[in-house]
Protein backbone atom coordinates (compact mmCIF):
# COMPACT_ATOMS: atom_id res chain seq x y z
CA UNK A 1 0.00 0.00 0.00
CA UNK A 2 1.45 3.74 -0.73
CA UNK A 3 0.31 6.27 1.55
CA UNK A 4 -0.35 9.86 0.04
CA UNK A 5 2.30 12.16 1.83
CA UNK A 6 3.51 15.33 1.63
CA UNK A 7 7.15 15.95 2.85
CA UNK A 8 6.87 15.09 6.41
CA UNK A 9 8.10 18.75 7.62
CA UNK A 10 5.07 19.95 6.35
CA UNK A 11 3.03 18.63 8.85
CA UNK A 12 5.71 19.05 11.42
CA UNK A 13 5.23 22.48 10.46
CA UNK A 14 1.55 22.65 10.65
CA UNK A 15 1.45 20.93 14.24
CA UNK A 16 3.96 23.72 15.62
CA UNK A 17 1.99 26.64 13.94
CA UNK A 18 -1.02 24.65 15.90
CA UNK A 19 1.06 24.86 19.07
CA UNK A 20 1.85 28.37 19.22
CA UNK A 21 -1.52 29.37 18.51
CA UNK A 22 -3.12 27.25 21.68
CA UNK A 23 -0.27 28.05 23.55
CA UNK A 24 0.37 26.11 26.57
CA UNK A 25 -2.82 25.46 27.39
CA UNK A 26 -2.92 21.14 27.64
CA UNK A 27 -3.14 18.89 25.39
CA UNK A 28 -5.05 18.75 22.14
CA UNK A 29 -6.99 15.39 21.03
CA UNK A 30 -7.70 14.96 17.42
CA UNK A 31 -9.84 12.16 16.71
CA UNK A 32 -9.26 10.35 13.04
CA UNK A 33 -11.83 7.73 11.59
CA UNK A 34 -12.99 4.38 11.98
CA UNK A 35 -14.23 1.73 9.09
CA UNK A 36 -18.02 2.08 9.38
CA UNK A 37 -20.40 -0.68 8.34
CA UNK A 38 -22.74 -0.45 5.78
CA UNK A 39 -24.87 -3.86 5.83
CA UNK A 40 -22.79 -6.00 8.41
CA UNK A 41 -19.88 -5.61 10.19
CA UNK A 42 -17.31 -6.42 7.89
CA UNK A 43 -18.79 -4.75 5.19
CA UNK A 44 -17.88 -1.11 5.47
CA UNK A 45 -18.91 1.86 3.21
CA UNK A 46 -15.14 3.85 1.46
CA UNK A 47 -13.07 4.85 3.93
CA UNK A 48 -12.80 8.81 4.59
CA UNK A 49 -10.20 9.95 6.84
CA UNK A 50 -10.76 13.21 8.94
CA UNK A 51 -9.97 16.28 7.26
CA UNK A 52 -8.66 18.02 10.14
CA UNK A 53 -6.65 14.72 11.00
CA UNK A 54 -5.23 14.85 7.75
CA UNK A 55 -4.46 17.86 7.34
CA UNK A 56 -1.88 17.58 11.03
CA UNK A 57 -0.85 13.73 10.40
CA UNK A 58 -1.40 12.97 6.89
CA UNK A 59 -2.20 9.50 7.80
CA UNK A 60 -4.96 7.81 5.80
CA UNK A 61 -5.61 4.66 7.59
CA UNK A 62 -8.39 3.99 9.94
CA UNK A 63 -9.18 3.86 14.11
CA UNK A 64 -5.79 6.10 14.53
CA UNK A 65 -6.34 9.00 16.77
CA UNK A 66 -3.45 11.72 18.08
CA UNK A 67 -2.24 14.20 21.04
CA UNK A 68 -0.36 17.36 20.60
CA UNK A 69 0.91 18.21 24.08
CA UNK A 70 1.36 22.04 24.39
CA UNK A 71 3.10 21.96 26.90
CA UNK A 72 6.26 19.47 26.31
CA UNK A 73 5.67 19.56 22.48
CA UNK A 74 4.95 15.95 22.25
CA UNK A 75 3.56 14.58 19.12
CA UNK A 76 1.39 11.26 20.26
CA UNK A 77 -0.06 8.45 17.32
CA UNK A 78 -2.15 5.88 18.57
CA UNK A 79 -3.54 2.75 16.65
CA UNK A 80 -2.79 -0.60 16.62
CA UNK A 81 -1.02 -3.05 14.85
CA UNK A 82 -2.29 -5.79 12.37
CA UNK A 83 -3.01 -8.84 13.83
CA UNK A 84 -2.21 -12.00 11.71
CA UNK A 85 -6.38 -12.18 10.86
CA UNK A 86 -6.27 -8.81 9.68
CA UNK A 87 -3.39 -9.24 7.39
CA UNK A 88 -4.15 -12.34 6.05
CA UNK A 89 -7.97 -10.12 5.05
CA UNK A 90 -6.05 -6.99 4.19
CA UNK A 91 -2.42 -7.71 3.57
CA UNK A 92 0.72 -5.56 5.09
CA UNK A 93 0.47 -2.38 6.09
CA UNK A 94 4.02 -0.58 7.41
CA UNK A 95 3.92 -0.46 11.21
CA UNK A 96 1.96 2.47 13.26
CA UNK A 97 5.44 3.45 14.10
CA UNK A 98 7.19 3.65 10.59
CA UNK A 99 3.84 5.13 9.32
CA UNK A 100 3.87 7.97 12.57
CA UNK A 101 7.73 8.71 11.56
CA UNK A 102 6.67 9.61 7.80
CA UNK A 103 4.99 12.37 8.96
CA UNK A 104 7.81 12.80 11.69
CA UNK A 105 6.20 11.55 14.94
CA UNK A 106 8.46 9.59 16.77
CA UNK A 107 6.37 8.29 19.52
CA UNK A 108 3.10 5.93 19.43
CA UNK A 109 1.16 3.89 21.66
CA UNK A 110 -1.32 1.23 21.34
CA UNK A 111 -4.83 2.44 20.55
CA UNK A 112 -6.21 1.09 23.77
CA UNK A 113 -3.55 3.62 26.05
CA UNK A 114 -5.17 7.19 24.78
CA UNK A 115 -7.27 6.80 27.67
CA UNK A 116 -4.55 7.11 30.45
CA UNK A 117 -3.09 9.99 28.57
CA UNK A 118 -6.61 11.84 28.84
CA UNK A 119 -7.13 10.81 32.42
CA UNK A 120 -3.68 11.84 33.39
CA UNK A 121 -3.81 15.24 32.00
CA UNK A 122 -7.69 15.59 33.62
CA UNK A 123 -6.16 14.54 36.75
CA UNK A 124 -3.30 17.22 36.10
CA UNK A 125 -6.00 19.72 35.73
CA UNK A 126 -5.10 20.69 32.32
CA UNK A 127 -7.48 21.42 29.55
CA UNK A 128 -8.15 19.00 26.96
CA UNK A 129 -9.12 20.36 23.64
CA UNK A 130 -11.27 18.45 21.31
CA UNK A 131 -13.19 19.45 18.24
CA UNK A 132 -16.73 18.71 17.23
CA UNK A 133 -17.36 15.02 16.57
CA UNK A 134 -19.51 14.47 13.37
CA UNK A 135 -19.43 10.53 13.69
CA UNK A 136 -21.42 8.58 16.27
CA UNK A 137 -18.59 6.30 16.93
CA UNK A 138 -15.97 9.25 17.44
CA UNK A 139 -18.29 10.63 19.89
CA UNK A 140 -18.87 7.48 22.30
CA UNK A 141 -15.03 6.82 22.66
CA UNK A 142 -14.85 11.25 23.62
CA UNK A 143 -17.40 10.13 26.26
CA UNK A 144 -15.51 7.17 27.43
CA UNK A 145 -12.38 9.08 27.47
CA UNK A 146 -13.35 12.49 29.10
CA UNK A 147 -14.97 9.94 31.64
CA UNK A 148 -18.67 12.47 30.50
CA UNK A 149 -22.19 11.41 29.05
CA UNK A 150 -23.02 11.57 25.18
CA UNK A 151 -25.18 14.54 26.06
CA UNK A 152 -22.69 16.48 27.34
CA UNK A 153 -19.34 15.95 24.82
CA UNK A 154 -20.04 19.38 23.37
CA UNK A 155 -19.85 20.75 26.72
CA UNK A 156 -16.01 19.69 26.25
CA UNK A 157 -15.78 21.13 22.92
CA UNK A 158 -12.81 23.66 22.35
CA UNK A 159 -13.36 27.02 21.05
CA UNK A 160 -10.42 27.98 21.01
CA UNK A 161 -8.94 25.27 19.15
CA UNK A 162 -11.91 25.26 16.54
CA UNK A 163 -10.79 28.90 15.76
CA UNK A 164 -6.99 28.07 15.61
CA UNK A 165 -7.53 25.13 13.50
CA UNK A 166 -10.10 26.96 11.10
CA UNK A 167 -7.57 30.33 10.49
CA UNK A 168 -4.49 28.09 9.60
CA UNK A 169 -6.58 25.22 7.44
CA UNK A 170 -8.49 28.37 5.82
CA UNK A 171 -5.66 29.60 4.12
CA UNK A 172 -4.16 27.60 1.24
CA UNK A 173 -0.75 26.89 0.76
CA UNK A 174 0.83 26.40 -2.71
CA UNK A 175 1.09 23.00 -2.00
CA UNK A 176 -2.52 22.37 -1.61
CA UNK A 177 -3.64 24.64 -4.22
CA UNK A 178 -1.51 22.41 -6.78
CA UNK A 179 -3.58 19.51 -5.33
CA UNK A 180 -7.00 21.68 -5.83
CA UNK A 181 -5.92 22.47 -9.38
CA UNK A 182 -4.96 19.27 -10.17
CA UNK A 183 -8.88 17.93 -8.68
CA UNK A 184 -10.28 20.60 -10.21
CA UNK A 185 -9.03 19.50 -13.70
CA UNK A 186 -10.09 16.10 -12.80
CA UNK A 187 -13.66 17.57 -12.38
CA UNK A 188 -13.88 18.90 -15.31
CA UNK A 189 -13.23 16.44 -17.13
CA UNK A 190 -15.69 14.43 -15.70
CA UNK A 191 -18.31 17.40 -16.37
CA UNK A 192 -17.08 16.67 -20.12
CA UNK A 193 -17.47 13.13 -20.25
CA UNK A 194 -21.30 13.59 -18.56
CA UNK A 195 -22.00 16.36 -21.14
CA UNK A 196 -21.11 14.83 -24.35
CA UNK A 197 -22.84 10.90 -23.41
CA UNK A 198 -26.33 13.27 -22.55
CA UNK A 199 -29.12 12.69 -25.18
CA UNK A 200 -32.49 11.41 -25.26
CA UNK A 201 -33.71 8.59 -24.23
CA UNK A 202 -30.97 7.37 -21.70
CA UNK A 203 -31.24 7.52 -17.58
CA UNK A 204 -29.74 10.20 -15.40
CA UNK A 205 -27.73 7.12 -13.81
CA UNK A 206 -25.80 6.01 -16.99
CA UNK A 207 -24.65 9.88 -16.83
CA UNK A 208 -23.52 9.47 -13.31
CA UNK A 209 -21.52 5.96 -14.58
CA UNK A 210 -19.51 8.42 -16.62
CA UNK A 211 -18.59 10.49 -14.05
CA UNK A 212 -17.77 7.84 -11.85
CA UNK A 213 -15.70 6.35 -14.75
CA UNK A 214 -13.69 9.44 -15.40
CA UNK A 215 -12.64 10.08 -11.44
CA UNK A 216 -11.74 6.20 -11.20
CA UNK A 217 -9.57 6.37 -14.33
CA UNK A 218 -7.85 9.27 -12.60
CA UNK A 219 -7.74 7.30 -9.49
CA UNK A 220 -9.91 9.46 -8.06
CA UNK A 221 -13.34 9.25 -5.96
CA UNK A 222 -16.36 11.77 -5.64
CA UNK A 223 -16.10 14.43 -3.50
CA UNK A 224 -19.57 13.89 -2.88
CA UNK A 225 -22.58 12.49 -3.96
CA UNK A 226 -23.24 13.36 -7.88
CA UNK A 227 -25.97 15.78 -8.45
CA UNK A 228 -26.96 14.53 -11.88
CA UNK A 229 -30.83 15.34 -13.13
CA UNK A 230 -33.34 16.73 -15.41
CA UNK A 231 -35.20 17.92 -12.27
CA UNK A 232 -32.79 20.72 -11.39
CA UNK A 233 -34.78 22.59 -9.37
CA UNK A 234 -33.99 20.24 -6.57
CA UNK A 235 -31.01 21.50 -4.86
CA UNK A 236 -29.60 18.23 -4.00
CA UNK A 237 -31.05 15.22 -5.00
CA UNK A 238 -29.73 12.03 -5.72
CA UNK A 239 -32.00 10.03 -7.79
CA UNK A 240 -30.80 9.36 -10.96
CA UNK A 241 -33.79 7.03 -12.37
CA UNK A 242 -35.35 9.85 -15.13
CA UNK A 243 -35.16 9.01 -18.44
CA UNK A 244 -33.15 12.33 -20.46
CA UNK A 245 -36.14 13.84 -22.39
CA UNK A 246 -35.39 16.38 -25.77
CA UNK A 247 -36.39 19.60 -24.68
CA UNK A 248 -35.21 19.25 -21.06
CA UNK A 249 -31.78 20.21 -19.31
CA UNK A 250 -29.59 18.70 -17.09
CA UNK A 251 -28.28 20.00 -13.94
CA UNK A 252 -24.68 18.47 -13.54
CA UNK A 253 -22.93 19.17 -10.11
CA UNK A 254 -19.80 16.93 -9.31
CA UNK A 255 -16.08 17.19 -7.87
CA UNK A 256 -13.50 14.72 -7.67
CA UNK A 257 -11.69 14.20 -4.93
CA UNK A 258 -7.66 13.05 -5.32
CA UNK A 259 -5.63 11.23 -3.65
CA UNK A 260 -4.76 13.97 -1.27
CA UNK A 261 -7.80 14.22 -0.77
CA UNK A 262 -8.45 17.58 -1.74
CA UNK A 263 -11.45 18.57 -4.01
CA UNK A 264 -13.09 20.39 -6.93
CA UNK A 265 -16.84 21.39 -7.20
CA UNK A 266 -18.44 22.18 -10.49
CA UNK A 267 -21.66 22.41 -12.13
CA UNK A 268 -22.91 22.68 -15.65
CA UNK A 269 -26.31 23.24 -16.79
CA UNK A 270 -27.05 21.96 -20.60
CA UNK A 271 -29.93 20.63 -22.69
CA UNK A 272 -30.51 17.06 -23.24
CA UNK A 273 -30.59 17.61 -27.02
CA UNK A 274 -28.39 19.42 -29.18
CA UNK A 275 -29.10 22.92 -28.15
CA UNK A 276 -31.51 24.88 -25.69
CA UNK A 277 -34.87 26.24 -26.17
CA UNK A 278 -35.51 29.82 -26.47
CA UNK A 279 -37.04 30.37 -22.71
CA UNK A 280 -33.79 27.93 -21.14
CA UNK A 281 -31.06 30.22 -23.28
CA UNK A 282 -32.44 33.63 -21.24
CA UNK A 283 -32.51 32.02 -18.22
CA UNK A 284 -29.20 30.83 -18.86
CA UNK A 285 -27.80 33.88 -19.94
CA UNK A 286 -29.13 35.99 -16.75
CA UNK A 287 -27.60 33.15 -14.45
CA UNK A 288 -24.13 33.82 -16.42
CA UNK A 289 -24.60 37.35 -16.26
CA UNK A 290 -24.39 37.27 -12.53
CA UNK A 291 -21.84 35.20 -12.04
CA UNK A 292 -19.70 36.77 -14.45
CA UNK A 293 -20.99 39.90 -12.29
CA UNK A 294 -19.98 38.09 -8.70
CA UNK A 295 -16.55 36.88 -9.94
CA UNK A 296 -15.27 40.91 -11.03
CA UNK A 297 -15.83 41.11 -7.52
CA UNK A 298 -13.58 38.76 -6.09
CA UNK A 299 -10.47 39.40 -3.85
CA UNK A 300 -9.24 40.16 -0.76
CA UNK A 301 -11.00 42.90 1.82
CA UNK A 302 -14.71 42.32 0.04
CA UNK A 303 -17.44 40.34 1.88
CA UNK A 304 -18.68 37.24 0.50
CA UNK A 305 -22.27 38.41 1.35
CA UNK A 306 -22.10 41.26 -0.05
CA UNK A 307 -21.02 39.39 -3.34
CA UNK A 308 -23.92 37.59 -3.09
CA UNK A 309 -26.31 40.07 -2.50
CA UNK A 310 -24.68 41.92 -5.78
CA UNK A 311 -25.20 38.79 -7.79
CA UNK A 312 -29.02 38.71 -6.64
CA UNK A 313 -29.74 41.83 -7.60
CA UNK A 314 -27.99 41.16 -11.23
CA UNK A 315 -30.63 37.55 -10.91
CA UNK A 316 -33.31 40.14 -10.34
CA UNK A 317 -32.63 42.57 -13.19
CA UNK A 318 -32.25 40.12 -15.44
CA UNK A 319 -35.10 38.28 -14.39
CA UNK A 320 -37.59 41.55 -14.97
CA UNK A 321 -36.22 41.73 -18.17
CA UNK A 322 -37.97 38.48 -19.50
CA UNK A 323 -41.11 39.81 -17.30
CA UNK A 324 -40.67 36.98 -14.27
CA UNK A 325 -40.16 39.94 -11.75
CA UNK A 326 -41.15 43.84 -12.06
CA UNK A 327 -40.37 46.76 -9.60
CA UNK A 328 -36.98 47.44 -8.77
CA UNK A 329 -34.66 44.83 -8.68
CA UNK A 330 -32.84 46.53 -5.31
CA UNK A 331 -36.14 46.73 -3.49
CA UNK A 332 -36.99 43.71 -4.55
CA UNK A 333 -33.81 41.53 -3.17
CA UNK A 334 -33.92 44.28 0.03
CA UNK A 335 -37.65 42.31 0.92
CA UNK A 336 -36.04 39.18 -0.43
CA UNK A 337 -38.39 38.20 -3.44
CA UNK A 338 -35.52 37.41 -5.35
CA UNK A 339 -35.64 34.40 -3.57
CA UNK A 340 -38.68 32.74 -5.37
CA UNK A 341 -35.96 32.00 -7.65
CA UNK A 342 -32.52 31.81 -5.44
CA UNK A 343 -33.47 29.89 -2.50
CA UNK A 344 -29.72 29.63 -1.46
CA UNK A 345 -26.14 30.93 -1.13
CA UNK A 346 -23.96 31.98 -4.29
CA UNK A 347 -20.74 29.52 -2.40
CA UNK A 348 -19.05 28.21 -0.17
CA UNK A 349 -14.95 27.35 0.90
CA UNK A 350 -13.47 24.75 -0.84
CA UNK A 351 -10.51 22.29 0.26
CA UNK A 352 -10.25 18.77 1.41
CA UNK A 353 -13.96 18.97 2.24
CA UNK A 354 -16.42 20.51 -0.11
CA UNK A 355 -17.79 22.76 1.72
CA UNK A 356 -14.59 22.72 3.86
CA UNK A 357 -14.39 22.87 7.44
CA UNK A 358 -17.95 23.04 7.96
CA UNK A 359 -17.94 20.17 10.52
CA UNK A 360 -16.13 22.59 12.92
CA UNK A 361 -19.21 25.02 12.70
CA UNK A 362 -19.97 27.01 9.58
CA UNK A 363 -21.09 30.14 11.88
CA UNK A 364 -16.89 29.86 12.67
CA UNK A 365 -15.88 29.18 8.77
CA UNK A 366 -17.95 31.17 7.16
CA UNK A 367 -18.56 34.10 9.88
CA UNK A 368 -16.53 36.04 12.06
CA UNK A 369 -17.76 37.59 15.78
CA UNK A 370 -18.43 40.50 14.00
CA UNK A 371 -20.41 38.84 11.10
CA UNK A 372 -23.45 36.83 12.04
CA UNK A 373 -25.01 33.99 9.82
CA UNK A 374 -28.86 35.80 8.88
CA UNK A 375 -31.63 33.24 9.62
CA UNK A 376 -34.28 34.90 6.98
CA UNK A 377 -34.85 32.59 3.80
CA UNK A 378 -32.44 32.66 1.39
CA UNK A 379 -29.64 34.35 3.29
CA UNK A 380 -29.72 31.63 6.00
CA UNK A 381 -28.61 29.26 3.20
CA UNK A 382 -25.32 31.34 2.68
CA UNK A 383 -22.78 29.44 3.74
CA UNK A 384 -19.99 32.11 3.73
CA UNK A 385 -20.34 36.10 4.24
CA UNK A 386 -16.92 36.87 5.96
CA UNK A 387 -14.22 39.41 4.43
CA UNK A 388 -12.01 37.18 1.37
CA UNK A 389 -8.76 36.84 1.89
CA UNK A 390 -5.44 35.59 0.07
CA UNK A 391 -5.84 32.03 0.00
CA UNK A 392 -9.10 31.47 0.66
CA UNK A 393 -10.61 28.80 -2.17
CA UNK A 394 -14.37 29.87 -2.63
CA UNK A 395 -17.16 28.55 -5.14
CA UNK A 396 -19.10 30.99 -7.20
CA UNK A 397 -22.45 29.34 -8.22
CA UNK A 398 -25.96 31.56 -9.13
CA UNK A 399 -28.93 29.78 -10.22
CA UNK A 400 -32.37 30.09 -10.97
CA UNK A 401 -34.64 27.36 -10.05
CA UNK A 402 -38.53 27.08 -10.75
CA UNK A 403 -40.01 25.20 -7.47
CA UNK A 404 -43.77 24.54 -7.75
CA UNK A 405 -44.11 23.99 -4.41
CA UNK A 406 -42.73 27.38 -3.32
CA UNK A 407 -44.76 29.05 -6.12
CA UNK A 408 -48.38 27.79 -5.00
CA UNK A 409 -47.30 28.92 -1.60
CA UNK A 410 -46.43 32.13 -2.01
CA UNK A 411 -48.93 33.01 -4.80
CA UNK A 412 -51.82 32.04 -2.38
CA UNK A 413 -50.08 34.02 0.65
CA UNK A 414 -49.83 37.07 -2.33
CA UNK A 415 -46.20 37.33 -0.92
CA UNK A 416 -44.13 39.33 -3.11
CA UNK A 417 -46.89 40.24 -5.26
CA UNK A 418 -45.39 43.54 -6.20
CA UNK A 419 -42.21 42.09 -7.35
CA UNK A 420 -43.43 38.64 -9.14
CA UNK A 421 -45.25 38.40 -12.05
CA UNK A 422 -47.12 34.99 -10.89
CA UNK A 423 -48.92 35.04 -14.11
CA UNK A 424 -46.01 34.42 -16.38
CA UNK A 425 -44.00 32.11 -13.98
CA UNK A 426 -46.98 29.38 -13.67
CA UNK A 427 -46.31 29.01 -17.28
CA UNK A 428 -42.78 27.97 -16.00
CA UNK A 429 -43.29 25.12 -13.59
CA UNK A 430 -41.63 22.58 -15.45
CA UNK A 431 -38.93 24.51 -16.10
CA UNK A 432 -36.21 22.99 -13.65
CA UNK A 433 -33.34 24.94 -12.32
CA UNK A 434 -29.97 26.18 -13.98
CA UNK A 435 -26.83 25.98 -11.74
CA UNK A 436 -23.18 27.58 -13.04
CA UNK A 437 -20.18 26.99 -10.69
CA UNK A 438 -16.27 27.41 -10.82
CA UNK A 439 -13.79 27.28 -8.20
CA UNK A 440 -11.81 30.24 -7.20
CA UNK A 441 -8.50 30.84 -5.26
CA UNK A 442 -8.80 34.60 -3.86
CA UNK A 443 -5.30 35.93 -4.63
CA UNK A 444 -4.00 39.72 -4.25
CA UNK A 445 -4.61 40.32 -7.65
CA UNK A 446 -8.07 39.52 -7.26
CA UNK A 447 -8.64 35.68 -8.34
CA UNK A 448 -7.74 32.68 -10.01
CA UNK A 449 -10.29 30.39 -11.91
CA UNK A 450 -8.71 26.96 -10.74
CA UNK A 451 -8.46 23.31 -12.88
CA UNK A 452 -8.73 23.65 -16.75
CA UNK A 453 -11.35 25.65 -18.10
CA UNK A 454 -14.85 24.74 -18.54
CA UNK A 455 -17.08 25.91 -21.05
CA UNK A 456 -20.15 28.07 -19.53
CA UNK A 457 -21.32 29.97 -22.49
CA UNK A 458 -24.68 29.52 -24.42
CA UNK A 459 -22.87 29.27 -27.54
CA UNK A 460 -19.92 26.77 -25.97
CA UNK A 461 -21.89 24.41 -24.14
CA UNK A 462 -24.20 23.74 -27.45
CA UNK A 463 -20.63 23.06 -29.15
CA UNK A 464 -19.76 20.71 -27.15
CA UNK A 465 -23.27 18.68 -27.87
CA UNK A 466 -22.56 18.98 -31.72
Amino acid sequence: MTLNLFDKQVYIDRRNILKQTIGHDGIILLMGNDDSSMSYKDNCYPFRQDSTFLYYFGLDIPALAAIIDTGTGEDVIFGDELSLDDIVWTGTLPSVNEMASLVGVSQTNPGGQIIHFVHKAITAGRRVHILPPYRAENKIKLATWLNTGLNDVSDHVSLKLIKAVINQRIIKSPLEVAEMEKAVSISVEMQLAVIKHTKPGIKEYELVAKALETAAAANCRLGYPAIITTHGQTLHTHYYGNTLQEGRMVLCDIGAENAMHYGGDLTRTFPVGHSFTSRQKELYEVVLNAMDHAISMLKPGVRYKDIHLAACKKLAEGLKQVNLMKGDPAEAVEAGAHTMFFQCGLGHMLGMDTHDMEDLGEQYVGYTDTLKKDTVFGLKSLRLGRELDNGFVVTVEPGIYIIPELIDRWEAERKYSDFINYDILNTYRDFGGIRIEDNFLITDAGSHLLGKYLPKTLKDIEGLKN
